[in-house]
């Protein structure tokens, strides 16, 4: 765990291992979502970078009845 400093305008440091880590690149759009006492950031993914997330997928399941094939 790092700790940070809330900056006179609220403003927050993300420090470099995590930056690095999780990829976060200047610009990037994040959420924040409160958890209790603890809040959590969470990055926005554009939907381009999803394409081909599930390339080569089983796609072989077991349907319910009630869908199509």
């Amino acid at each position: 765990m790092t700790p940070i400093t809330i900056s006179s305008k609220f403003q927050i440091v993300i420090p470099k291992e995590i930056r690095e880590g999780m990829q976060l690149t200047p610009g990037m759009k994040c959420e924040l979502i409160r958890c209790g006492e603890t809040i959590r950031i969470v990055p926005v993914l554009n939907i381009k970078n999803l394409r081909g997330m599930f390339k080569g997928m089983d796609t072989k399941i077991i349907r319910e009845s009630d869908r199509k094939l």
